[in-house]
């Protein structure tokens, strides 16, 4: 799994990670939170993008994704667990990096792409119930600015 960032260029799961962590230590006194958030886009195939956020609270922040393509998925709903599960998967990976590290506690955030307007709408309990039940917090639009801005951001750019 290959993940970009836009000031370091392609990096592993690892790299990010420690990046995250060196980010956190330059400013140790700062709060932070992170963020992981995934979007797609349907053309003759499905690209799906997760972005993983470290936010300096009220000072920025540094965001990192991994892009990959799939077949096309018509059903929406289909499209919209599979982005929670990347989110979900993402999230448990970088949970067990945190846990044989010296971070300490780090407030986790699934951001997911879906909201009390439109088709959405129907999939807020199960998906937040799918969030929460693994161990996460769940944002939801316009709150999970980690789906629909940054991943949402590079589904429209091909690499």
């Amino acid at each position: 799994m290959k993940f970009y960032s836009p000031s370091r260029g392609p990096m592993t799961l690892d790299e990010v990670f420690n990046d995250i962590k060196s980010y956190m230590e330059s400013s140790a006194e700062d709060h932070y939170r992170l963020i992981i958030g995934t979007d797609s886009q349907v053309r003759h195939r499905t690209v799906f993008v997760t972005a993983v956020i470290i936010h300096r609270l009220g000072k920025g922040g540094r965001y990192f994704y991994v892009k990959r393509y799939e077949r096309a998925m018509e059903s929406m709903r289909q499209r919209i667990y599979y982005e929670t599960s990347l989110s979900l998967d993402i999230a448990s990976r970088l949970t067990g990096e945190m846990a044989h590290s010296d971070i300490g506690e780090l407030q986790l955030e699934i951001h997911l792409d879906i909201g009390q307007r439109g088709e959405t709408r129907t999939l807020i309990k199960e998906l937040v119930g799918m969030v929460i039940g693994s161990g996460y917090a769940a944002r939801i639009k316009p709150d999970s600015f980690g789906a629909f801005n940054v991943a949402d951001k590079h589904t429209k750019i091909h690499r």
